[in-house]
């Protein structure tokens, strides 16, 4: 563990921009890698052109003033970290450092410095997302996103990443049913910079119109957390109120389908009564509660 994190150049105080985010991108390295010594680490600079992204990265949002920032930073200091790189054919997978590469490029570089090893997709995806997690500003959507590859392209369970991932179970499950608000509303929820809280509370509403309907007011009355979990609840107590109403007029019909089903059945038994030969009178009255129905049968012909 030392020699990887000499080797990655941890534990530095004073450090370029690229090298102090660099450390903390390699120091997820760690939990994944095998320990390697500082001299076996073959380190070449290769074109650029020839690295392509990690098709597992779970980032997808990059903060374009930080990525000129640390630009600028690799223009007066060189990528002091190397970036970390698997062979493909003839090219190379980046491993770890996809905002060093973004930089490197902002920054017109040819080459870059790099370390390749080697590594299938299910220890690239993992890395990916570890690398991530050790950042504080990968959006929750994304992590939520990460961890849905992972689901499905890996066979692994629930409880098996929350492991391997240094995660509770119940958190990754709860970031999961993020996924479950439609794709609109995701892209909004990015857009406006909204809190995952604010997220969660529309998971609270099933249908997807009145989600929108919701997502729309919060953006309108610029409403905080507090504010949109009250809102949502205040909605929650109408939709229930509405629908008992609805049990009650379904209930009321169905009586009233019943009711007149029995009724047809006096009729139909009071003619075929008369068919028999007996003069069977009925009346009929009702009122708001009840349906009365006097019927009258000779004791003789």
């Amino acid at each position: 563990m030392k020699n990887l994190a000499r080797l990655f150049g941890l534990g530095n105080d004073k450090l370029p921009v690229d090298k102090q985010e660099s450390a903390q991108e390699n120091q997820a390295v760690v939990t994944l890698l095998p320990p390697i010594e500082p001299n076996t680490a073959e380190v070449k600079n290769l074109d650029i052109q020839v690295i392509i992204p990690n098709p597992f990265q779970p980032r997808k949002l990059f903060n374009d003033e930080s990525l000129q920032e640390l630009s600028l930073s690799i223009k007066e200091y060189g990528v002091i970290q190397p970036l970390l790189v698997r062979r493909i054919n003839d090219t190379y997978e980046l491993i770890a450092g996809e905002r060093r590469l973004r930089a490197s490029k902002l920054a017109g570089l040819t080459e870059v410095p790099v370390i390749i090893r080697e590594m299938d997709d299910k220890e690239m995806a993992e890395l990916a997302m570890i690398e991530n997690l050790q950042r504080e500003d990968l959006h929750f959507l994304e992590e939520a996103l990460g961890y849905q590859t992972l689901l499905a392209n890996f066979a692994i369970t629930q409880e098996e990443m929350a492991r391997r991932l240094g995660k509770s179970q119940s958190t990754i499950a709860n970031k999961l049913r993020l996924l479950k608000l439609p794709g609109d509303i995701q892209t909004c929820i990015v857009d406006e910079k909204l809190t995952e809280r604010h997220a969660r509370s529309l998971l609270k509403i099933e249908d997807d119109e009145l989600q929108r309907k919701i997502l729309a007011l919060v953006l309108q009355q610029s409403l905080n957390v507090r504010e949109t979990e009250s809102l949502i609840e205040d909605m929650l107590v109408d939709i229930s109120r509405e629908k008992s109403q609805q049990t009650k007029r379904q209930n009321m019909v169905k009586i009233i389908r019943d009711a007149r089903i029995f009724i047809n059945s006096i009729n139909k038994m009071a003619a075929d009564i008369k068919k028999s030969g007996l003069n069977v009178t009925m009346k009929q009255e009702q009122d708001d509660d009840f349906v009365i129905i006097n019927l009258r049968i000779p004791k003789k012909k």
